[in-house]
C-alpha cells in the first residue's frame, strides 16, 4: 500500500526519493486497477493508452537520471515515442504488460534512489549523455522529473475514471 511521505523530511534527496516512490506506486496502482483491455485502449482524445503512459514515465525517469544526470549511454532513450522521435506519440511494447514495465521501472527507480542517497543536489549532471554542455544540477533534474511524473499521474487519473476504474487517491 502506498503512503504519502510524512512531513519533516529534511534531506532533499530523501524527500525527492520519497515523493517519486509515492507517485510511482500511484501510477502502478491506477494501471493495475484497469482490466487488460482497458490498459491498451485510449480513453482521451489525444489517443494515448494507460500502458503507453506507463512506458513513457519509465523512459522519462531513465532519460533524466541515467542518461541525463549520470551521462550513461542508453540504447533507446526515446523508445517511448513512435519511431524514437522525441515529440512523437507515445508507444508501448506490443507484448508489454503492466507487470513487465513495473519491473523495468523498479530497476530504474533503484538507480535513482542510489543517486539521490549519495549525491548533493548542487552536483551538475555529467556530459556525454543527454547533455553536452551547461548541464543542469541534480536539484533541477529532480524538480523536472517529479513534476512530469506527477502531471502524468493526474492524466492517468482522468483516463482511469473514463474507463470506469476507481477515482480519487
Amino acid at each position: 500500500m502506498r503512503v504519502e511521505p510524512e512531513p519533516g523530511l529534511t534531506d532533499e534527496g530523501a524527500a525527492f526519493a520519497a515523493y517519486l516512490r509515492f507517485y510511482r506506486e500511484t501510477i502502478l496502482e491506477k494501471c493495475r486497477a484497469l482490466p487488460y483491455a482497458e490498459q491498451r485502449r485510449p480513453h482521451v482524445p489525444s489517443g494515448w493508452t494507460p500502458l503507453q503512459l506507463l512506458n513513457h514515465v519509465v523512459h522519462v525517469e531513465r532519460r533524466w537520471i541515467v542518461w541525463g544526470f549520470l551521462g550513461e549511454q542508453v540504447a533507446d532513450p526515446w523508445g517511448d515515442h513512435l519511431d524514437g522521435v522525441p515529440d512523437g506519440p507515445w508507444v508501448a511494447p506490443q507484448d508489454g504488460t503492466v507487470d513487465g514495465l513495473a519491473a523495468q521501472w523498479e530497476q530504474v527507480a533503484a538507480h535513482t534512489e542510489r543517486v539521490l542517497a549519495a549525491t548533493p543536489m548542487a552536483t551538475s549532471a555529467a556530459t556525454g549523455g543527454r547533455f553536452d554542455e551547461d548541464p543542469p544540477d541534480l536539484r533541477w533534474i529532480c524538480f523536472h522529473l517529479l513534476q512530469e511524473v506527477v502531471r502524468h499521474a493526474g492524466h492517468l487519473d482522468v483516463a482511469v475514471e473514463l474507463a470506469g476504474g476507481p477515482t480519487g487517491e
